[in-house]
């Protein structure tokens, strides 16, 4: 198993949710938590366990980013006028490597950051191995020509457990794909709930 898929199914077991929606996570089995005491029930979580909760469980979605990382865009998301949750969301979805993992070029979120790492992705025709790039609304985002035959794009082309959501125009015959707009909270298909109120609540008081 590699450093990432046991990262991945780590964060499935520790938050008690399938937070990638994957049929081969193993809270699929198993519900409750890891270790020896995962079985134990569970006292009422305070609301302080509930947000920190509910950020670990945002910023594992995109990759288990870091506090460092998370705690940036949360203050950039703050600084924008509107919802600071919604901005939040939006921040978070832009990331080039989001995009990549949403228009369904890689199966995982994990596989999106290696994959732009490697200078597998353009945008706009030019190459971008950053994945916390923050893309626009209407760039083309697309896989490398030399890139499109290798096992893990055409798998994941291949996948029916999600969609591409209705903000990015994903043209699989090419690998290409346009970033229509920015989604708020209702329009990004997470598996599970996500709470980003609760998120900017534990940034608030901390």
């Amino acid at each position: 198993m590699t450093k990432r898929t046991s990262a991945k199914y780590k964060l499935d077991r520790r938050m008690g949710e399938n937070i990638w929606g994957r049929p081969k996570s193993p809270v699929n089995r198993r519900e409750y938590g890891p270790g020896q005491h995962g079985q134990r029930r569970k006292g009422k979580m305070s609301d302080f366990g509930l947000q920190l909760r509910a950020k670990q469980k945002l910023k594992g979605y995109y990759g288990d980013l870091t506090e460092k990382q998370f705690r940036r865009i949360y203050a950039e998301a703050e600084r924008l006028r509107g919802d600071t949750g919604e901005q939040l969301i939006g921040l978070l979805e832009r990331r080039l490597d989001a995009v990549v993992y949403r228009a369904k070029f890689v199966a995982t979120i994990f596989a999106a950051r290696q994959f732009v790492n490697h200078g597998h992705v353009l945008v706009n025709g030019q190459r971008v191995n950053i994945p916390s790039y923050r893309v626009k609304e209407g760039d083309i985002i697309e896989v490398r020509e030399k890139s499109r035959q290798i096992a893990v794009v055409l798998e994941a082309v291949q996948l029916s457990e999600r969609d591409v959501p209705d903000y990015i125009d994903a043209d699989h015959s090419k690998m290409t794909a346009t970033f229509v707009r920015t989604p708020g909270l209702s329009d990004v298909p997470y598996p599970v709930l996500m709470e980003p109120n609760l998120v900017i609540e534990y940034y608030a008081q901390n």
